[in-house]
């Protein structure tokens, strides 16, 4: 079975799974393996992120969902211009989750799930990068007690959930937004991590 993957020019799928591991990112096939859980309405879940953080190329959205598929928190922040390595997304995902949301390292077996909408350039296609991204995402996951959710990209072209083969041409990276519904309850405003949240804080205290 396959899922449409293809190396990307900048990238060459060359490398063997343990050369994968070394670098601390997953190639496609280690991740269709992994068991993660599929989203039942993946457009609802990309369009609501989109419409709450507009993020724009090299910004990552980090979401927890609960059983239901309701968002509980999100945290968007910008991918600093380094090499693709996953321990440190690993770790610039850990901050923010623990920034929005405590974490469930006490239940035997996690009920909320991370997903990870990371809005870059080029195609859909599968890319090193995303690999590293992966890699981040599901250890971020364990060290916080969630469930490792799906990998989405979103680009020029439209938005992909790496893995699954499902895919869409809006939202995309230069889309407006879209109205969405993916909690019953209102949520705080989104975390950037920059000063642009703390004037929204001010704002909205007021």
């Amino acid at each position: 079975m396959t899922f449409g993957f293809a190396p990307s020019s900048a990238a060459p799928l060359s490398t063997s799974a343990s050369a994968a591991s070394a670098n601390r990112l997953l190639e496609p096939a280690e991740w269709s393996a992994a068991g993660i859980p599929l989203l039942r309405n993946p457009r609802e879940v990309v369009s609501g992120l989109h419409a709450r953080h507009l993020p724009k190329p090299a910004t990552a959205i980090v979401a927890v969902l609960d059983p239901d598929e309701r968002l509980r928190a999100s945290a968007s922040f910008t991918r600093r211009s380094a090499p693709a390595d996953g321990w440190m997304f690993r770790n610039a995902l850990l901050a923010q989750l623990r920034r929005v949301i405590p974490h469930d390292l006490r239940r035997r077996t996690p009920v909320r799930t991370a997903v990870l909408l990371y809005c870059r350039e080029g195609d859909a296609r599968w890319t090193e990068e995303d690999g590293a991204w992966m890699w981040g995402l599901r250890d971020a996951c364990t060290l916080h007690g969630l469930r490792c959710g799906a990998y989405i990209t979103l680009t020029r072209d439209g938005w992909q959930v790496l893995g699954e083969g499902r895919g869409g041409r809006r939202p995309n990276a230069d889309s407006a937004p879209e109205p969405f519904a993916m909690s019953d309850a209102p949520l705080p405003l989104p975390r950037t991590g920059g000063a642009a949240s703390e004037v929204l804080r001010r704002a909205a205290a007021r």
